[in-house]
């Protein structure tokens, strides 16, 4: 089992900015509540660091990135708030609905 804090993965946004992956939230806040992401920690990964799609997010001074085909839905969505140094992903979910904006 992780430590608390322990980061099990990192990746670079767009930007080149750290994004970190904390067991504690990891399992804590995404497996709780989305027991179906527990085999998608890289596509989370891979998502900030190669979305299809970024938003802002309304709840956070964060960004929402996703990407499609590459989780256990349609789409992956990935949520990092930049509120602390190293920037870190605060949840990460499977959803069927475009992003907000979405065109192909």
């Amino acid at each position: 089992m992780p430590e608390h804090d322990e980061i099990i993965a990192s990746t670079t946004d767009p930007e080149g900015r750290l994004v970190v992956f904390l067991a504690r939230i990891w399992i804590e806040k995404v497996l709780r509540d989305h027991p179906e992401m527990a085999p998608f920690l890289d596509a989370a990964a891979s998502t900030v660091h190669e979305p299809e799609h970024v938003t802002a997010d309304p709840r956070d001074a964060g960004l929402r990135y996703y990407r499609s085909h590459v989780g256990p839905s349609r789409w992956l969505l990935v949520v990092v708030s930049y509120e602390q140094t190293p920037a870190r992903a605060i949840t990460a979910l499977a959803t069927r609905k475009d992003p907000p904006s979405w065109s192909v």
